[in-house]
């Protein structure tokens, strides 16, 4: 299982070929893992991913474990 490489920053295209959008808007993003990709907080699986570049979110309620990475220039909010 790879984990995602957030060293430098993160950079969705080293991904894409294991990534679903499903979303995006203006500074933000919502993924899914196809991949198995591994969490860069935890190293477990991860289900769904929000890359934000937003000074403040919301993110509702929700119902499974997750883990919260920052970067420089982004937040990344992993579901499991």
């Amino acid at each position: 299982m790879t984990q995602l490489d957030v060293t430098d920053g993160f950079d969705v295209h080293e991904y894409r070929h294991g990534l679903k959008l499903l979303t995006e808007d203006r500074g933000q993003m919502h993924l899914a893992n196809r991949n198995e990709f591994g969490c860069p907080a935890c190293g477990e699986p991860f289900d769904r991913l929000l890359v934000s570049e937003r000074r403040q979110n919301t993110f509702g309620k929700p119902d499974s474990p997750f883990c919260v990475v920052r970067t420089d220039d982004e937040l990344l909010l992993l579901t499991h």
